[in-house]
């Protein structure tokens, strides 16, 4: 569901590349070029949010050099772009964004809280900046920047944002080093809706996936962080809890493999931590459902939730599993017979939701507790290991700790 759309600019001729939700509506999201132009990378970033339920607007802001520039990585690519840069004209891109902002608010496709059409500007190293600068001028509800390079040097504009903003920046990024983040920092001490993040281990384009500075870890804190405040300003809200307790009951009760994957994205991973079981993509995913996991579970598999906590885009559940070890369990057990001893672990599932669709689950249990209770492990012999305990004390909080603990005796008053 993309494509490029005519937006009416000063000059004429300015085109964005839009990509729509599944719903084919949802809040706008402004988005805003690195040097290399509306690229393969940024139509995959617009794509990205689309899936999460925005309408995504991304503006030609090359166009004022030539319509369509796309530029690679390589060190072509970044001659031309660093070329570009240094010819580029803020005040007409500033007009095209404010232009691209005006025409969002009269699509039909465009939604946000409370009926009002609502618009965030989002972008990267110069889209970074050019975000910052149409929080001040061009009127949108929100604004997330990263890694906006020059930001320091605007420091008259900082009185002209009213709107909420996310900056992010990489702590090891040499175009903000330390004291631009710290000036920058308290330019908006008094502003607690400015927020200002930096990811100690990250670089510049740290959230360029595929890219060589790409740093997974910031990436993913980053994105979860940006959402956390469009999600606040503009919804969409998506009832998570809900959407997870459908898919379990897809996988535990009705035991359908074809309507569990209807609840997750065209390509989700599941990865079990501890046995590294599960599936990446579709086809793989399936396969392991079908034959390994949805009819491999024991009958009397039961789920005791214990906790749960909703993020903006995961949810995380504690809970016991519990089962008697009546089959050989591929994707817990691989590879042992089953021993018929019935079986408690706690076990936390950490799940990742791209709008409205599971995207991935890990999966965390302790495998020595279950081993010790089916027999195959000897806590005997094997130091720190407990069994059916652990799933005991989880439930009742009061039964003895540091039970494996030799020296706990000693330290007795």
């Amino acid at each position: 569901m993309t494509d490029y759309i005519d937006v009416p600019a000063e000059g004429g001729g300015l085109k964005a590349y839009r990509a729509l939700p599944a719903s084919g509506a949802g809040p706008v999201i402004v988005l805003l070029q690195e040097i290399f132009g509306i690229n393969a990378h940024i139509r995959e970033v617009a794509d990205f949010y689309a899936a999460e339920g925005y309408v995504v607007l991304a503006p030609d802001l090359f166009r004022q050099f030539a319509p369509g520039i796309e530029l690679g990585y390589d060190e072509t690519g970044l001659a031309k772009a660093f070329d570009y840069y240094g010819k580029f004209d803020i005040d007409k891109a500033m007009a095209d964004i404010t232009a691209t902002v005006r025409l969002a608010r009269t699509l039909p496709e465009a939604l946000g809280e409370g009926g009002r059409k609502q618009v965030a500007a989002l972008g990267f190293c110069l889209g970074g900046k050019l975000a910052y600068l149409a929080a001040a001028q061009s009127g949108v509800d929100a604004a997330v920047a990263y890694y906006g390079v020059g930001i320091e040097k605007l420091p008259d504009f900082a009185g002209g944002i009213t709107c909420p903003m996310v900056l992010h920046f990489g702590g090891l990024d040499h175009f903000t080093p330390p004291e631009v983040i710290a000036a920058i920092r308290a330019r908006f001490a008094t502003r607690p809706e400015v927020e200002i993040y930096v990811y100690p281990e990250a670089g510049h384009a740290f959230n360029r996936w595929g890219g060589a500075h790409y740093h997974k870890p910031s990436a993913l804190m980053a994105q979860t962080r940006s959402l956390t405040l469009l999600r606040r300003v503009m919804g969409p809200h998506y009832d998570l809890s809900a959407l997870w307790d459908k898919h379990c009951d897809y996988e535990f009760a009705a035991r359908d493999v074809d309507a569990t994957m209807s609840t997750m994205i065209a390509e989700p991973y599941v990865n079990h931590i501890p046995t590294m079981t599960g599936g990446f993509g579709y086809a793989d995913l399936h396969r392991f459902y079908k034959n390994h996991f949805v009819f491999s579970n024991p009958a009397d598999t039961k789920l005791v939730p214990i906790s749960r906590t909703i993020g903006v885009d995961r949810v995380v559940d504690e809970m016991l599993f519990c089962f008697t070890h009546d089959r050989e369990i591929d994707w817990m057990l691989p590879g042992i017979p089953p021993t018929g001893k019935y079986v408690e672990v706690p076990l936390v599932a950490i799940v990742h939701f791209r709008g409205d669709k599971l995207y991935n689950e890990h999966i965390y249990w302790d495998q020595a507790a279950v081993l010790v209770q089916i027999g195959v492990l000897d806590p005997a012999k094997v130091p720190a290991v407990a069994g059916r305990e652990t799933a005991a004390k989880l439930l009742d909080p009061s039964l003895p700790s540091n039970t494996l603990m030799a020296k706990w005796a000693k330290s007795a008053p």
